[in-house]
């Protein structure tokens, strides 16, 4: 009986003296900017990198969300954007999000790399998920000892990658029958040792080759609803905003579809359109409304010409915004 008096009074002196020092060393301050944001914003957008990377060239630095709220004059919206976060995250802030807020729609970013098993095994895993510790709705002292028990994913780096080049072998791609490769593994391996990736004298153009495989490795999958954690995140997402009687916008940002067909093929693309036709009609059923940007940007207007990512240029930035306004302005009012 007095395990519950001392863990009250353990929870006092821990949230007055050591609390905000542990959530800024778990890199999770955004537990404290939702606090204030929920309660002046009409509308909150939850962003990764995609959201405020911008080029040195710009002459706009507006980030997406700050092009929305320009478009959106009538509603206050607050931003909530991290580095590498994904919907596991966005899902631990959402919950915090009080009965009674003044916050009445949630625009969420969605990364179809996101679903890939090469984020999913990040080597930033970890981290986030120390993140996610202090973002959960459990007492501080019971977060704090979660810290100090590792009771978070911890996984080593070895065992993830181990774990990333399992699913490349074995998980099965939706792709024609009569498609050379089955398999991400088989597909990238082939591309690895082929003679196809060469300069006009006929030398090998290694960091095409690189590319190439890259595409296929991050993008090269197919959504498993059963099984792929992000799927059980946004499917959380959605019913937690249901709960709480908040409106949902998924923003679908973009990738570089013209350069993965150029460089890898139409099957690549094919499959990249199965997983945004997946997602759409998932959580469009659901009542959310899901914003298709994934071929939205043109390749000029990304900001790393040699890497998969999703950095654009203020045109780039501009042409998602404008795009969200448009599907769901209605949310935006």
């Amino acid at each position: 009986m007095m395990l519950p008096g001392v863990l009250a009074l353990a929870d006092v002196i821990y949230v007055r003296w050591f609390y905000q020092t542990d959530v800024v060393e778990a890199d999770a301050t955004l537990l404290f900017k939702l606090d204030s944001l929920q309660n002046k914003c009409d509308v909150l957008y939850f962003g990764e990198s995609s959201n405020a990377t911008y080029s040195p060239d710009d002459t706009c630095a507006l980030s997406i969300s700050q092009l929305i709220q320009r478009q959106c004059p009538q509603v206050k919206i607050g931003t909530l954007d991290h580095g590498a976060y994904h919907a596991a995250n966005y899902l631990a802030l959402i919950k915090n999000i009080r009965l009674g807020a003044k916050v009445k729609t949630l625009v969420v970013t969605m990364n179809l790399r996101s679903f890939g098993i090469g984020w999913i095994n990040s080597a930033l895993e970890t981290p986030l998920m120390k993140a996610n510790v202090m973002y959960s709705t459990y007492p501080p002292i019971i977060k704090r000892l979660m810290l100090a028990f590792g009771d978070y994913d911890t996984k080593p780096q070895k065992e993830r990658e181990k774990e990333m080049v399992n699913h490349w072998r074995k998980d099965p791609l939706n792709v024609a029958p009569d498609f050379e490769f089955q398999t991400t593994y088989d597909w990238n391996d082939a591309r690895c040792y082929s003679t196809m990736d060469t300069f006009p004298d006929g030398t090998p153009n290694n960091p095409q080759k690189d590319l190439a495989c890259n595409y296929i490795k991050v993008l090269g999958f197919s959504i498993d609803t059963l099984s792929n954690p992000r799927i059980k995140d946004f499917d959380e997402i959605v019913q937690s905003a249901r709960k709480k009687n908040l409106r949902l916008v998924f923003n679908l940002v973009s990738e570089k579809v013209d350069c993965a067909d150029s460089l890898v093929g139409s099957q690549l693309v094919s499959v990249m359109m199965q997983n945004r036709d997946l997602l759409m009609n998932r959580y469009n059923k659901n009542g959310v409304i899901v914003v298709d940007n994934l071929g939205l940007v043109e390749a000029a207007d990304f900001l790393e010409p040699y890497t998969v990512s999703e950095h654009y240029n203020q045109a780039g930035r501009l042409a998602i915004a404008t795009h969200v306004v448009e599907k769901a302005g209605k949310y935006l009012e």
